[in-house]
């Protein structure tokens, strides 16, 4: 027999983590090159309604955006990733 889980075996917590770790990790790689070429200091300049954001302002809002952006992309690939009929 197979030590290998059964696709329907696997809980929630299992697949909700299958998700955000690994989109947690890509955006904090997609944060740290996207603010190497874009200083956040300098968003004022170019995106209206920017002027009071503070650099870790940016920062975070960056990076959980990122975050989100990963996190859909994770997730439909697990959601067309299955197979027909489950």
């Amino acid at each position: 027999m197979s030590d290998m889980q059964d696709p329907v075996e696997v809980s929630l917590a299992q697949r909700v983590i299958a998700v955000l770790w690994p989109s947690f990790l890509t955006a904090g790689l997609a944060t740290v090159l996207l603010f190497t070429w874009i200083d956040p200091a300098e968003l004022a300049l170019y995106v209206p309604g920017a002027e009071g954001v503070t650099r870790m302002g940016a920062y975070s809002a960056g990076f959980f955006s990122l975050w989100a952006i990963t996190a859909v992309s994770s997730a439909l690939t697990i959601y067309f990733g299955r197979p027909a009929g489950r």
